[in-house]
């Protein structure tokens, strides 16, 4: 007579515990930190304020992103940057880096900013005294012609 094999129930929980456990020991933490000389500029990622630099903010998507400095004083710094996927995050590996517990992907951006440019004021009067006589003077038609 043969009989069979019934699997013990502890077991069974335990296995199910151990598989949910290894897949939601680890989550890759994905941050982007950007610094500038000089310091304390305001951060804009894709037009969200981040904060003032050194920081540092978690990010979910690589990809490109849309990044603004300023700081009274300087130029403001309007360009993109590009997040780029680490190897192990490409679909495969990606698995398993994510259930690493404590795996990190970093991301440093530095920016320099560049001095304001110093504006005459006396020049940017003349300019704005000059754009009001153009608005203020009136558009003529012009004479007709006669044959």
């Amino acid at each position: 007579m043969i009989t069979a094999h019934r699997p013990n129930p502890a077991l069974k929980i335990f296995f199910l515990l151990s598989i949910t456990a290894f897949f939601l020991a680890g989550c890759v933490q994905r941050t982007i930190t950007v610094t500038s000389t000089p310091s304390q500029a305001l951060v804009y990622l894709n037009d969200q304020e981040v904060g003032r630099t050194p920081v540092t903010v978690p990010f979910t998507f690589y990809g490109t992103y849309d990044v603004r400095l300023e700081r009274e004083g300087f130029a403001p710094l309007w360009t993109t940057r590009k997040a780029d996927a680490p190897w192990w995050e490409a679909p495969g590996p990606d698995l398993i880096a994510e259930a690493i517990p404590g795996a990190e992907s970093k991301i440093a951006w530095h920016f320099q900013l560049a001095p304001a440019a110093s504006t005459d004021e006396a020049a940017l009067i003349d300019r704005g005294r000059e754009l009001r006589r153009s608005v203020l003077t009136p558009i003529l038609p012009p004479p007709p012609t006669y044959r």
